[in-house]
């Protein structure tokens, strides 16, 4: 009797072969990767080992696990922690590479359900640190990282501004290392499912005002040394485009601006870099202020 490809057992019990690319799981994981956006069900594609793993420790829901034909070992590894209800399809090599952005996949990959934020609960958090806030960030490893910093450092949450890269492209979760599964993010309105922050960043500033928290802008050259800043109150601070800074309707609204001390030879610090340095100059302000 001849079994179907749809229905066939791997040498792992939980696996359920599939080599048709129809197959709505793949469509799904497809569109997933190749917009950079979360599917019309909210799933968030994801790849490779380690970030399963860090969506596991996350406590995402998986909607599906997918694992390369020559990878399936990794199985043994994941299903004992991820749940029974899960689907968990064993692809073909060529299929399994073809739907993934990596170049050397790891051979594991999944559909997840990200938590969603608003604003009002990023202002929830102020105890924990300053808000983030994103205007046109556009390199998806300087979202990542400023995504990991903002988590190890401390911060309320992260706004994305309108330009700025989707926080579900695969290069930015993968910068994270995980990060993005669990600080809150929020998006400006018409940048997909995640829940909007406002139409414009200028609305964002005045209900951040409103709540009596203090909007920072950066600057590669002007205002106050990083170091002479005061970072310990409830504070937003705004980073800009790599290129351009912050749009000039969103410097109007700011309550001062800073800098970080450097060279004259170099023009000015990655973006990502950046904003580590001013979140851990926060996070020691406010350390040294709760020891007093």
């Amino acid at each position: 009797m001849k079994i179907s490809s749809e229905t066939a057992l791997s040498a792992h019990p939980r696996l359920r072969r599939i080599e048709g690319r129809h197959n709505p799981l793949i469509k799904q994981l497809r569109q997933a990767f190749s917009r950079a956006e979360l599917t019309e069900s909210g799933d968030c594609g994801v790849e490779g080992l380690r970030i399963l793993e860090e969506a596991i420790r996350s406590g995402l829901r998986f909607s599906a696990v997918f694992f390369r034909e020559s990878a399936q070992d990794r199985a043994e590894r994941l299903l004992p922690q991820i749940g029974a209800q899960v689907e968990t399809l064993l692809l073909p090599d060529k299929l399994f590479d073809s739907l993934v952005p990596s170049e050397s996949p790891q051979g594991v990959a999944a559909l997840v359900r990200l938590k969603e934020f608003s604003l009002d609960d990023v202002l929830e958090r102020l105890q924990v640190g300053p808000i983030v806030v994103l205007a046109g960030l556009q390199d998806p490893g300087n979202l990542g990282t400023i995504l990991r910093s903002s988590e190890a450092f401390g911060s309320a949450g992260v706004v994305l501004g309108e330009g700025t890269v989707s926080p579900f492209n695969s290069k930015v979760v993968r910068a994270s290392a995980g990060s993005v599964f669990r600080l809150p993010v929020v998006r400006g309105q018409g940048q997909g499912r995640a829940k909007s922050a406002g139409n414009k960043l200028e609305e964002v500033c005045e209900k951040l005002r409103a709540q009596g928290v203090r909007l920072i802008a950066t600057s590669s050259h002007k205002g106050t040394p990083l170091d002479q800043a005061d970072l310990k109150g409830p504070a937003a601070i705004f980073f800009g485009n790599e290129g351009s800074g912050l749009p000039r309707e969103v410097m109007a609204k700011m309550d001062e601006s800073i800098a970080i001390p450097h060279t004259a030879q170099v023009e000015s610090l990655n973006a990502g870099v950046a904003a580590s340095i001013v979140l851990y100059e926060a996070a020691r302000q406010r350390k040294n202020a709760l020891s007093r």
